[in-house]
Order: structure tokens, then C-alpha cells, then sequence
């Protein structure tokens, strides 16, 4: 039968920052980039500790039902993908106006390749 079963993809609390200093700490300490419909912060953690997701959408981008989608999405993308990072880090998605009207496929696609240009993902798992 299989040789082994996947490990269950979880977002819980744990994994999520909450606290507004540690979005500021990602921000002004990590790095940074902007590939199509989102920009990511992120800040290298040490080992051994979990990788947490932060997500910012602005009332630029829409109504609440167009914001809440969108954070549905960029979440459901870190998600799947949580296991492929290089190293522990803290994590900030924020969303551009140009995230509105698109897809789960379209916002995994650009969340891969902004983690593929900076390096994030392991070398095995690139596609």
C-alpha cells in the first residue's frame, strides 16, 4: 500500500502572528519583495521554531467580502506550502488591489514564485 501517509497541512493559532509589533519586527528587520498580487515581508527565525503567517489587507482593496476572500486565499496558499520552506520564518502577505477577482490558482502561482525568487523554497520541491 503506501509507504507513508502525508503529514496533515494545519493553520492554527500557533502559527499565525497576531501581535502588531511582530508584523512591524518582519517588516522593518526582514526582507522583502512584491511579485504580482502580493508583497512579502518575512524575517528568518532560528531553528526549530514554527513558521507564522501574517496577512494585511487594506479597505483600498475592497469591501469586506473582496478583503476576507482575499486573506481566505493568501492563507489557504501558505498553507499547503508550509512544509516546502527552506527554514523557520515569520511570514507577512499583504495584498494588492490586483489580488480582486482571482483565483486560488492565481495567488498560489504568485505566492510560489515570490518564495521562489527569494530563495524560500526547498530545492527539491520547485516546479
Amino acid at each position: 500500500m503506501a509507504a507513508e501517509t502525508p503529514k496533515r497541512l494545519r493553520f492554527s493559532r500557533a502559527t499565525r502572528i497576531k501581535q502588531g509589533r511582530d508584523f512591524a519586527r518582519a517588516r522593518q528587520e526582514g526582507e522583502r519583495l512584491a511579485t504580482g498580487c502580493l508583497i512579502a515581508n518575512w524575517r528568518k527565525l532560528p531553528s526549530g521554531s514554527a513558521s507564522r503567517l501574517g496577512v494585511i489587507t487594506a479597505g483600498k482593496i475592497g469591501n469586506a467580502v473582496v478583503r476576507t476572500r482575499a486573506r481566505r486565499l493568501m492563507r489557504e496558499s501558505f498553507r499547503l506550502h508550509q512544509n516546502e520552506l527552506v527554514q523557520p520564518l515569520d511570514l507577512v502577505l499583504v495584498a494588492r488591489p490586483s489580488i480582486v477577482g482571482k483565483g486560488f490558482a492565481d495567488v498560489e502561482k504568485d505566492f510560489l514564485t515570490t518564495l521562489r525568487k527569494s530563495g524560500l523554497l526547498k530545492e527539491t520541491l520547485k516546479r
